[in-house]
């Protein structure tokens, strides 16, 4: 099968989509460990993710822990002029320090994250970001992250069961033991070359930064025991049968802040979930199989939490996903 040239709606079978949710629970699980656990051979695992890898259909990437603290975050609301909004969403996409981008149903509002230190919190707000003239920009509405809700960034496309998913998982991170030392040159080195693709082997790593492949093994194990090996999948959300990515921004009482975000971010749908600065203090982002689906979530999920008001944007083409630029028009959140 060509998976470039298929239709992204008919692309994944269920098999090429247990794949991906193997992937979703563990980034760098090797192929015999997923063979084991969804009871197929290695070889077709094989087989299967490079097609879809060197299709462009599926990607594992390295991704900064947005739960620690040293990590601050914005989301930015940015309303163009008409026929702009390719022009700033590529000059947004071009930032590194900005995991995601998307273009908004209706083709007039960009929606963003952008990552740093505390310290970074306002720059956003200073002006227009670099290499977007103000000219094109009718309004940016800037919002501080104030809490993010961990369970909703392991979201999963639910496509294994309960008991695949436990076999798989990592173990729980334990955490830079007391004294350890922090990563040094040769840590940042990996990081940076998993956030390009956190399937390579110890020994591709070893090979491209020229050092032992035991060197490689002891110092990632170390890295992942402290936290800092956390993947995410990037992957046209289409192709898992969910066919609208939603923003939520709800107005809920400061009293049950806490209590609707952790309920919102254990859902299956949910893979996003912040307490945020502005008119609205929760944005949850949720993936839903159409328009139908929706509007039962915001029905028969938000009505029982009690959220006072409720904002929905769509995303009509994700520019970049998980720090990963998207080519094309099929690229979706």
């Amino acid at each position: 099968m060509d998976v470039t040239a298929a239709d992204p709606d008919a692309v994944l079978d269920t098999l090429d989509r247990r794949l991906v949710c193997a992937l979703q629970v563990n980034g760098r699980a090797g192929a015999g460990r997923i063979a084991e656990v969804l009871g197929i051979s290695a070889r077709t695992v094989t087989r299967r993710l490079a097609r879809l890898q060197r299709a462009g259909l599926v990607r594992v990437v390295r991704t900064p822990d947005a739960e620690d603290p040293a990590v601050g975050a914005l989301l930015l609301r940015v309303r163009v002029l008409h026929g702009e909004a390719d022009t700033v969403a590529r000059a947004l996409a071009d930032r590194p320090d900005v995991p995601f981008v998307g273009v908004m149903l209706g083709g007039r509002e960009i929606g963003a994250v952008v990552l740093g230190d505390a310290g970074a919190h306002d720059r956003p707000a200073d002006g227009q970001p670099p290499a977007i003239a103000a000219a094109v920009v009718a309004e940016t509405a800037v919002h501080a992250v104030l809490h993010a809700f961990p369970d909703a960034g392991r979201w999963r496309s639910g496509h294994l069961g309960e008991a695949e998913a436990a076999a798989l998982a990592e173990p729980p991170a334990a955490g830079p033991a007391p004294g350890s030392v922090p990563p040094d040159e040769l840590d940042r080195v990996l990081l940076a070359r998993l956030g390009e693709d956190a399937r390579q082997s110890h020994a591709a790593l070893a090979a491209a930064v020229g050092t032992p492949e035991s060197t490689v093994r002891r110092r990632l194990n170390r890295l992942d025991g402290a936290g800092l090996v956390r993947t995410r999948v990037t992957v046209d959300p289409r192709l898992l049968g969910l066919a609208v990515d939603a923003r939520l921004w709800l107005d809920v009482p400061p009293g049950r802040l806490a209590a609707v975000g952790a309920a919102l971010a254990r859902h299956p749908q949910v893979h996003g979930v912040f307490a945020t600065s502005g008119p609205a203090n929760l944005m949850a982002a949720v993936f839903c199989p159409d328009h139908g689906g929706l509007y039962r979530f915001v029905t028969d999920t938000l009505g029982p939490l009690g959220v006072g008001r409720a904002e929905t944007t769509i995303v009509a083409r994700a520019v970049k996903r998980a720090g990963v630029p998207l080519p094309g028009p099929r690229a979706r959140a």
